[in-house]
Order: C-alpha cells, then structure tokens, then sequence
C-alpha cells in the first residue's frame, strides 16, 4: 500500500470523518486487520476561516502549502485536502511538492460523468457554490450547473460555519437541506452535488428527492484507490 498525507483541520469534524471512511474502505478491500498508511497533519482552522479577501487566500496558500510540504517530507507519496473550499489554491499548494494530490472536484466530476447525470446543483460553502475554481471542474467532465441562489448561500454558510463545523447538529438544518433539494428539483437538477463534509451530519445522502453526490465519500474511494495502487486522476 502506498502512504497517504491528510491535510485537515477544515475542520476537525471533516478530518475525523475522512479517518473513519479511508480506513473502512481499506479495510473492506483487504482484510478486518487492515489500517490504511495515513499521515495527518491537522492545522488550526483559526487561520484558515471563512476567508474572502485575496491577501487572506494567499496566507492560506502558503500554510496549507507549507503542510503539503510537511507531509511529502516525512514520506507521504501522494496527498488529499480533507476540504472543498480550500482546493481554491490546489494549484499553488500543487507546487510546493512532487507528489500527486488527489483533487475533490475532479473525482466528482468523473463520477457524476460515469453515472450520466447532466444537470446538477452544487451545495456547499459560498465559495464552493459562487467561485469558478470548482464549477470549471465539474462543467469540463459536461455537467451543466444551475445558478447559486444567494439566499441558500447565506443560509449555508450560517448552518456549516455557525452550527457544523462546531458539531451541532439541529432539526432545523435538517428541513432547510431537504427544502433545497426540493427546489432544486424543480428547477430542473437531476443531481446533487454536496460539496461540503459537514452536511452529511444532516443529510441522509441515499434517501432524499435527488441522488446526492457526497463530495467526501467520492474523494474517500478515491483515496482508497490509490493507497491500494490505482490511479486516479491529478
């Protein structure tokens, strides 16, 4: 099996839920004795919250390059960011190695392209569902992407940021996610894209109006795959 670097903290919720699925995976291919080979680097996500200006996601560039750099050092072969919003500076972390780093939104693009699903709504933080760095992933594989509406952007971020990423988990989060999906349903996606980790502790992704695309188990499998020798892409 080849070496893995976790590059978490975003948040630690996150980071402990790609712990339990990386190594469940593993062990499901290989034998119940089985560990998969990690290194994780957990940073303080103080740093690295809610950023929005330029100057911020530079400094976030460099610190989450600086871990990849870390990591590479005490023998990691290949690396993930346990985090949607942060593979805004893959390409700069990227060069701060000579690894490979497993990128989230090229796995999802592949599987949503595998399934046939053209039309999907992309959820996540707001600068997941707002910016180009993820969507230009997922348009390239032919995936048409409905437009965010704001007010599901603000009421995301106030539900991952203000209530998720602490571990509290409410009913009321619960209702909004399934209302979303609803509406998205109607406005013509065939598929979700839950491109945050923390919603899965509110949502049931294999029960709901829509197949759900969980972000975090696509990257998982992908994770997986390569510690046990396949390839996958950049």
């Amino acid at each position: 099996m080849r070496k893995l670097g976790l590059i978490g903290g975003m948040s630690w919720v996150s980071t402990g839920i790609y712990y339990e699925r990386i190594n469940r995976l593993v062990q499901k291919r290989s034998s119940p004795m089985t560990s998969a080979p990690l290194l994780i680097e957990s940073l303080d996500f103080c740093e690295l919250y809610a950023l929005r200006e330029e100057k911020d996601w530079k400094r976030a560039a460099e610190v989450i390059g600086e871990s990849a750099a870390r990591l590479e050092q005490a023998g990691a072969e290949g690396l993930i960011i346990c985090a949607n919003s942060m593979h805004r500076v893959y390409r700069e972390v990227a060069e701060q190695v000579s690894i490979p780093i497993i990128h989230i939104a090229e796995e999802v693009g592949r599987a949503l392209k595998k399934s046939g699903h053209k039309t999907a709504a992309l959820i996540g933080t707001r600068n997941v569902m707002t910016e180009g760095f993820y969507r230009r992933r997922l348009v390239a594989h032919g995936i048409d992407l409905l437009p965010p509406e704001m007010k599901n952007v603000e009421l995301l971020d106030k539900i991952i940021y203000d209530e998720l990423m602490v571990g509290k988990v409410t009913r009321d989060a619960e209702r909004h996610l399934k209302t979303i999906f609803t509406t998205k349903a109607q406005d013509g996606a065939d598929a979700i894209v839950l491109a945050c980790t923390e919603l899965d502790l509110v949502v049931d992704v294999d029960a709901n109006v829509l197949p759900i695309f969980d972000s975090t188990r696509i990257h998982c499998a992908a994770a997986a795959d390569w510690i046990l020798g396949e390839d996958v892409g950049e």
